[in-house]
């Protein structure tokens, strides 16, 4: 990925390298549909899948594998896309964002999955470019994360062929909105696992797991501000390709990214009272531990101390020639521990 980055300095615009490190798989499907027939098939050559000539159906050409930078250019050819256009497709490290033109609308976006393994979120830019009666939806790999759409459409559930293409942009931006709630559910969850954890158990693996909690979080952020500022174009009719039947239902996908930023503002302070906590834990105990050192250490001052008197080699010391002097000096040391002791429990120091 570093390699393709430098190779992009001191190109033309309109350059196509791409920035990732995804490559091998690659297809396209391509799906014409309205609200009595259906037509789903993967394609070869992208000529295979132009717009419709008939405005009542609405085509969705679906490539996977942003590698195959010479398709791209064909796909741009094709459908009259902007050569800068193209260039944010294949250039992964994009912020979300939408842009506006006479013909098309392009949407970037990121869609997140949760890694059990590495524990991580892994993101994942997906570039769509909404025309008068189609859509043009660009993935780095297949994440089965718009199957719950193509299932839709199959099985001619909702109201999805019976709108057009303003409208299939809409589902496919709510699944990927729907999977950020996924995501948060998991890491709401292992936060609530870390809470006892940190009181009741804390040690240097507990901080990592928080700092990287901290990190997911911060993933999240930067990919649903963004995506807000461009929904609230979206909704508020920024473009004559939105419908103002569909109008609402983005505004509805813009209520849930407010929803998920308060979620994650929420997860981010709980995430910062644990760090206090786990601090706090740490403190009580080393205190716990200082205080039973330092009991041990003044109970032994006075043993220590009649002990010292008892080892001077002097000749002419009392009670060195007497029969019960050891005893008696073991059973002195025992009573001043045990007084020493009461006392500490009388005020609350043990």
């Amino acid at each position: 990925m570093k390699e393709e980055i430098i190779q992009k300095i001191g190109q033309p615009p309109g350059t196509l390298i791409y920035t990732g490190n995804r490559v091998g798989e690659f297809k396209i499907v391509c799906t014409l549909y309205d609200s009595k027939e259906y037509r789903e098939l993967e394609i070869g050559d992208v000529e295979e899948c132009l717009p419709p000539k008939d405005s009542s159906k609405v085509m969705w050409l679906d490539l996977v594998g942003l590698h195959r930078v010479d398709v791209i250019e064909e796909i741009g050819r094709l459908y009259n896309i902007h050569p800068l256009v193209l260039e944010d497709i294949v250039n992964v490290n994009q912020r979300p964002k939408v842009e506006y033109f006479d013909e098309y609308i392009f949407l970037v976006v990121k869609t997140l999955t949760y890694n059990e393994a590495s524990q991580s979120i892994e993101s994942e830019q997906a570039a769509v470019i909404l025309g008068k009666n189609f859509v043009l939806t660009f993935r780095e790999t297949e994440n089965g994360i718009f199957e719950p759409v193509r299932k839709r459409l199959r099985n001619n559930k909702g109201i999805i062929r019976k709108n057009g293409a303003d409208y299939l942009l809409y589902a496919l931006i709510d699944v990927i909105v729907d999977n950020y709630f996924v995501v948060l559910e998991t890491l709401g969850g292992e936060i609530e696992n870390l809470e006892d954890k940190v009181i009741f158990e804390p040690s240097p693996e507990t901080v990592q797991k928080i700092h990287r909690l901290k990190r997911n979080l911060i993933e999240v952020r930067k990919t649903i501000w963004p995506l807000r500022e461009a929904l609230n174009g979206l909704y508020k009719g920024d473009s004559n390709l939105i419908s103002k039947k569909t109008s609402p239902y983005f505004r509805d996908v813009y209520d849930h990214t407010i929803q998920i930023i308060d979620t994650v503002e929420t997860l981010r302070d709980m995430i910062s009272g644990l760090l206090d906590v786990y601090l706090s834990s740490i403190s009580n105990r080393t205190n716990e531990v200082m205080k039973v050192l330092t009991i041990i250490a003044t109970i032994f001052i006075p043993l220590t101390f009649i002990a010292g008197i008892y080892g001077m080699n002097f000749k002419y010391m009392p009670e060195l020639e007497w029969k019960y002097g050891y005893p008696a000096v073991l059973l002195l040391m025992l009573f001043i521990a045990l007084v020493m002791v009461a006392y500490f429990k009388k005020k609350r120091w043990l």
